[in-house]
């Protein structure tokens, strides 16, 4: 089953960006990686936090959970979508970026053993 997994957002400066969106709006931190990386709890979907080196795409990307990333991305290709990178082990999953047809960028991720 797809799911929207996150919406990620890039930051330069992750303790202020974690610090802005958990004081501020009172997101729950699930997950953080350091400076590289943070899950906050959007209430259904993950509001990712990104660094420079995680960063896929220049703005915003809603990343879509699914069961196989391969298949996933094979099918997405044969629909018109252009593989930009992957399918790649990421520093928590496995994980494909694209563009589809109207060049909107994207990632299809699984978690590692899923």
């Amino acid at each position: 089953m797809t799911r929207i997994g996150n919406v990620l957002y890039g930051t330069d400066d992750m303790a202020a960006a974690v610090a802005f969106y958990r004081d501020g709006l009172g997101l729950e931190v699930r997950f953080q990686d350091g400076e590289r990386f943070a899950a906050l709890d959007g209430g259904g979907t993950t509001f990712a936090l990104a660094a420079p080196e995680e960063q896929v795409a220049a703005g915003p990307v809603v990343s879509f959970k699914v069961d196989d990333v391969a298949a996933t991305t094979e099918r997405l290709t044969a629909a018109g979508a252009e593989l930009v990178r992957g399918p790649e082990d990421g520093p928590h999953e496995i994980r494909a970026v694209l563009r589809d047809p109207a060049g909107n960028p994207f990632v299809v991720y699984a978690s590692r053993g899923a």
